[in-house]
């Protein structure tokens, strides 16, 4: 009977254990995931039936939503002249020589850029001037009408344009507008109005939702990928304006100008790089947000171009010992290193040293920042600029021009081998601008510096222009002396210098041993 009784108490305990068991399936193995000990019967429930809710929404699968989305997404190919001032990295992507874009893959994943592959050809190299090659991509419609979405990198410098449908058929389409800078393109595909489309969302996705990328990776078109976005507001260093959506699903070779999907069939984003060491998809891909992709198509569409804001100043991030060296109690707006001579900043009074801390209101965070509102705007718009200057907050007033499409050197490299003054506590010699060939006649060069010393560790080097140090100018070695005197006097533990080196204008703190 005992025995009897072991066996039917067993029985009754794995009956109670198969319920558990089955709830916990039922949510999802929540129980798993908690820890060693499990969770108390009771808290088991209370979890259980929160979350179920939430579960039971979770997509069992994404066949219904390719089935929706999949028809509006297009296969693009292009015809492009080779010639030695393009590059294609990857099979889909003819970049300008030097671009933002070129740089960013050299960076990122493209580390046999020029070696040979098994027939001594360079390897993701175009053929010689005057000969075309075939390139792919992807894209999506967005009105019945015909026009779609790409990347500028797809179709930038084709000679022909030409599209697949997910049904296999084939269109020829022109290119209405691209913008560099965001690397987006709209094209036009003509002879129908009842094209498949999709929309762009209205909503920022959240980090963790569930995201679908459609393409064409390695010309096979088509091909439908999951994954969850992983994070917003990427720099990934391509431009001024990135702010990239990352995600997880696998992107490869192909899939540039192709949509990602919402679990609603939106479009949050529009996949135009990943990062990969060896070429192909690790996870890691970028997308650019719908907000971005609206803004840009409407003014393709409209005219074929993107005119963006432009206040004509040189920016670059707030440091803490550059906020110490200002009398900034944070690191958050743009330090402006110099503004362009008859730029709109300029002409409202903005000077070197000033920190720009809120366009109309709405705080700037960092440089990157401040370009994005900035560029967001339309040229002519009257915007109200917050700056910080010596201590105290102001307010300026400028209406906005139109960013130009270049931008000119405004500096060269002085000879290094002169001779100058020594700053023993700053590790460097410098010398009067006026007395070194080619440094014009305001600051002081440096001369020499020591490769040891706090100067060489802060970036400072031979040929560099100091135009002014803890804001005042500076004409000679004794004025970069008194000037590090007043600063030390004041307490503090760095000092401010306005450098110009090659062709820009920055702020570099500079650390000393307080006396």
């Amino acid at each position: 009977m005992r025995s009897v009784r072991s066996v039917t108490g067993w029985r009754a305990l794995s009956a109670r254990r198969l319920v558990l068991l089955a709830t916990v399936a039922g949510v999802g193995l929540i129980g798993a995931t908690i820890g060693p000990n499990g969770l108390h019967r009771t808290g088991l429930s209370t979890y259980a039936a929160a979350n179920a809710a939430e579960i039971a929404q979770r997509p069992a699968g994404f066949a219904d939503l390719v089935e929706k989305v999949k028809p509006a997404v297009i296969s693009v190919r292009v015809k492009v002249k080779a010639g030695s001032e393009m590059m294609s990295f990857d099979g889909d992507m003819p970049f300008q020589k030097n671009s933002p874009m070129e740089r960013f893959f050299r960076r990122f994943g493209m580390p046999n850029f020029g070696m040979p592959n098994d027939e001594g050809t360079p390897e993701n190299q175009l053929p010689p001037r005057g000969q075309f090659v075939t390139d792919q991509g992807s894209g999506f419609f967005i009105t019945p009408d015909g026009y779609a979405v790409t990347n500028n990198h797809v179709v930038d410098k084709a000679k022909s344009v030409e599209i697949t449908t997910d049904d296999g058929k084939t269109y020829d389409a022109k290119v209405i507008g691209t913008d560099a800078r965001t690397d987006l393109a709209l094209i036009k595909v003509d002879g129908r109005t009842d094209f498949p489309f999709v929309k762009l969302a209205d909503t920022t996705p959240r980090i963790g939702d569930w995201v679908v990328a459609v393409g064409n990776p390695f010309g096979l078109g088509g091909t439908v990928t999951a994954g969850i976005v992983s994070a917003r507001g990427r720099d990934i260093g391509s431009g001024p304006y990135d702010d990239y959506i990352q995600i997880d699903a696998p992107v490869n070779k192909g899939n540039s100008g192709g949509p990602t999907f919402d679990m609603e069939g939106n479009v949050i984003g529009v996949n135009t790089a990943i990062f990969s060491p060896s070429g192909g998809s690790v996870g890691i891909a970028f997308d650019i947000p719908a907000e971005t992709v609206k803004a840009v198509v409407a003014q393709l569409k409209d005219k074929g171009m993107v005119s963006r804001g432009w206040i004509g100043v040189q920016i670059q991030p707030v440091t803490s010992d550059i906020a110490e060296g200002l009398g900034l109690k944070g690191t958050e707006g743009a330090l402006v290193t110099e503004p362009q001579a008859d730029s709109p900043a300029a002409k409202a009074g903005i000077v070197s040293g000033d920190v720009i801390t809120a366009v109309n209101g709405h705080g700037v965070k960092d440089a990157h920042d401040l370009a994005k509102q900035i560029g967001s705007m339309t040229p002519g718009a009257t915007v109200k600029l917050t700056v910080w200057r010596k201590g105290e907050e102001k307010s300026f007033s400028l209406t906005l021009g139109e960013l130009p499409k270049s931008r000119e050197a405004r500096a060269t490299n002085p000879d290094s081998d002169t001779t100058g003054a020594d700053l023993p506590k700053l590790g460097m010699t410098v010398a009067p601008a006026g007395e070194v060939a080619g440094s014009g006649s305001e600051g002081v060069v440096v001369t020499g510096v020591d490769p040891d010393g706090v100067a060489s560790e802060h970036g400072l080097k031979s040929g560099d222009v100091i135009l002014e140090v803890g804001g005042s100018k500076v004409a000679t070695a004794a004025d970069v002396r008194k000037a590090i005197g007043e600063a030390q006097k004041n307490g503090k533990h760095a000092v401010l210098m306005r450098v110009k080196s090659d062709d820009t204008t920055k702020f570099v703190a500079i650390p000393f041993a307080r006396a």
